[in-house]
């Protein structure tokens, strides 16, 4: 394994290296392909953090959960609630800033607050020849040529390897609130999920967890801000849905955050047997992929994030093909993951844009080699 210590040491790395390398942060997502391990691990630390700036600037190798206790510490966080895959997939590791950032991996509350690529201000990365290469800065700008800081974030280390990134960080709110609704049919969830987004509350969180133990599927819908704001939009939501079963309004902090938890991190899926999907769509087709089989559903972002759980070896891109969107493999054997592609194929036009990036990030064709095809 290598395991560089600085940037010039990436980069020596990277530029000495023939063969195809393996890029790795945590380790925590199971996405391993051909070539030796390189781990930014070793690049970890703070740079710089501003909190009256709402600025930070970080090693991409440091520690996810280093990262967001400092952002408690001063009252803050990081808005698009990065999910933790360790539960999902079995896996062990620390997640990393930098795989976060590689993954574009964003929680419940994209819907509000953009996705994790919205809170990147500038990246500093080795791309495929060993040059150093910065894009952005430490503020929010327009800018011209090339969105280095866009492109690098879900490109899973396949057109460089991030060393340090630049973010805008968040105040965490007072209190939180989330209204509970039991045992909706998928129609009357997508009615909800709607009608929560088109109206004047602020919403922060909507999403749908499988029942447990033969119980009943439950819908939430999460508020957030000053504590009498989140009582007024709690019971007004409330009253939009008075002819639908509702549990019950919960302002109760260890509550939504077990929640939202579970919701982030996909629970309900922790340990159980079969392969596990992510099929993202717009919101209003949520009902063509949930309501046409007998799988587990984890709904998220009002629709438009599903994850399902199926039996070993389905291939449900197959059965969505009439479904605008993407669907992604995230758990399942090496045999299936070789046989179906973990990402989604790229239609031509977008295939040769593709092709043509990395051509010019990574001529040598050595990063994460066939990870994203």
């Amino acid at each position: 394994m290598l395991r560089p210590e600085n940037e010039d040491d990436l980069a020596e790395a990277i530029a000495s290296a023939s063969a195809p390398l393996c890029i790795q942060g945590g380790g925590t997502r199971g996405l391993a392909v051909p070539g030796e391990i390189l781990s930014t691990t070793g690049l970890s630390g703070v740079e710089l953090y501003e909190p009256g700036a709402l600025t930070l600037v970080v090693k991409a190798g440091t520690p996810l959960a280093e990262v967001e206790n400092l952002l408690a510490s001063e009252g803050q966080r990081l808005a698009f609630e990065p999910m933790d895959h360790r539960g999902l997939l079995g896996t062990k590791g620390e997640p990393t800033i930098g795989g976060v950032i590689a993954g574009n991996i964003s929680g419940p509350r994209r819907i509000q607050v953009g996705a994790a690529r919205d809170h990147l201000l500038g990246v500093r990365f080795v791309d495929g020849t060993g040059q150093v290469l910065k894009n952005g800065g430490r503020v929010m700008k327009n800018v011209t040529g090339y969105d280095l800081v866009k492109l690098m974030c879900g490109a899973h280390g396949t057109l460089g390897v991030l060393s340090e990134v630049s973010l805008k960080v968040l105040p965490k709110p007072e209190c939180s609130g989330t209204m509970v609704l039991y045992g909706l049919g998928w129609t009357a969830a997508l009615k909800v999920f709607c009608d929560v987004l088109k109206s004047p509350y602020d919403v922060t969180g909507v999403a749908r967890l499988p029942g447990r133990d033969g119980d009943y599927d439950r819908t939430f819908v999460r508020v957030e801000g000053f504590e009498d704001s989140v009582k007024y939009r709690l019971n007004k939501l409330y009253e939009m849905f008075s002819d639908f079963p509702v549990e019950k309004l919960t302002m109760n902090s260890e509550t939504n955050v077990r929640i939202w938890q579970s919701v982030q991190d996909v629970d309900p899926f922790h340990d159980k047997p079969g392969d596990v999907w992510r099929t993202s769509v717009k919101p209003t087709d949520m009902i063509r992929v949930t309501g046409m089989w007998d799988y587990k559903h984890v709904v998220d972002w009002g629709g438009g994030l599903i994850w399902s759980l199926v039996s070993e070896g389905v291939d449900l891109r197959e059965k969505l093909t009439d479904v605008p969107g993407h669907a992604t493999l995230v758990r399942a054997s090496d045999e299936t993951r070789t046989q179906l592609g973990v990402f989604q194929p790229q239609p031509a036009p977008l295939a040769a844009i593709s092709h043509g990036l990395r051509q010019k990030f990574d001529p040598k064709g050595i990063l994460n080699l066939g990870l994203m095809g």
